[in-house]
């Protein structure tokens, strides 16, 4: 694994580790039917790090981020999430982490029957149940128009278009403040200029609040906010790469003639 020079310094320093995934192993199913998704997988994310997982369809992203979300149960191997070891844990202290981890996923299960402000202020009741019910509704609304939706904080979903009810799913997911956000393809159903506003709105969570950040996308128009992008092939982490040092080997790449045919994809996956 590589990372950038401020994450090495930190590294240097003797800082923990986000996530940190040891020779992590999982199977779906028993006995005879027992089929193995992640093979022997090791990984660390340090706080403040935006990675984005990336590979064919059935590759085992989705499971990985459910094991580090601690939606799945990690079988085999050692998985520790935000300075706890998800073997070790127990039922409440399962409850605790999730109340520090933001979960955006593909569908966007709104409840039809709240407004938009409504859904968000959900998460906050539930991870911050102290807190009054005025100051929950200005930060529900507060982040709503944060992902360029404050004219449609009074609207409820049959009200919204896909990609609107998708950024609703997405301000629920920070709303909270998490330390940690996990997003299964986020900008799927958005369109270019609302993908790259939740994405420098991730961006800003990571940089200005260390908020670790881990996408599963198959989305290349938001690749270049990563600052490594892990690649996972049947089950296994297959490439792991800096960013910073990609783009720089792209751009010495599209120099030579012989790859100059390929596509900012193409010479991203050659550097």
């Amino acid at each position: 694994m590589r990372f950038d020079p401020e994450i090495r310094q930190r590294i240097a320093a003797g800082q923990t580790p986000a996530i940190s995934a040891r020779h992590l192993q999982h199977y779906y199913g028993t006995g005879e039917l027992s089929k193995q998704v992640l093979f022997d997988n090791s990984l660390e994310i340090y706080p403040g790090e935006i990675i984005i997982m990336t590979g064919p369809s059935g590759s085992g992203k989705t499971t990985l981020l459910t094991l580090i979300g601690t939606l799945r149960q990690a079988q085999e191997g050692e998985l520790f999430v935000l300075g706890h070891s998800l073997h070790a844990a127990t039922k409440s202290s399962l409850r605790a982490l999730r109340r520090e981890i933001g979960f955006i996923f593909q569908a966007h299960n709104l409840f039809d029957s709240l407004t938009a402000t409504q859904n968000v202020r959900m998460a906050l009741e539930l991870a911050d149940p102290g807190a009054g019910r005025r100051a929950q509704t200005m930060r529900a609304q507060a982040m709503l128009e944060a992902v360029g939706l404050g004219e449609r904080t009074g609207h409820k979903p049959k009200q919204l278009s896909g990609g609107q009810k998708q950024r609703v799913a997405i301000a629920r997911g920070l709303v909270h403040q998490p330390r940690l956000v996990l997003a299964d393809e986020p900008t799927a159903a958005l369109d270019e200029a609302s993908g790259r506003q939740v994405v420098e709105l991730l961006k800003k969570m990571a940089k200005e609040q260390q908020v670790t950040i881990v996408i599963v996308t198959h989305d290349n128009r938001i690749l270049d906010v990563a600052d490594r992008i892990v690649n996972l092939v049947d089950g296994s982490i297959r490439s792991d790469v800096l960013v910073q040092e990609a783009a720089i080997v792209s751009q010495m790449l599209i120099k030579c003639d012989v790859f100059a045919h390929l596509s900012p994809r193409g010479l991203a996956e050659m550097a």
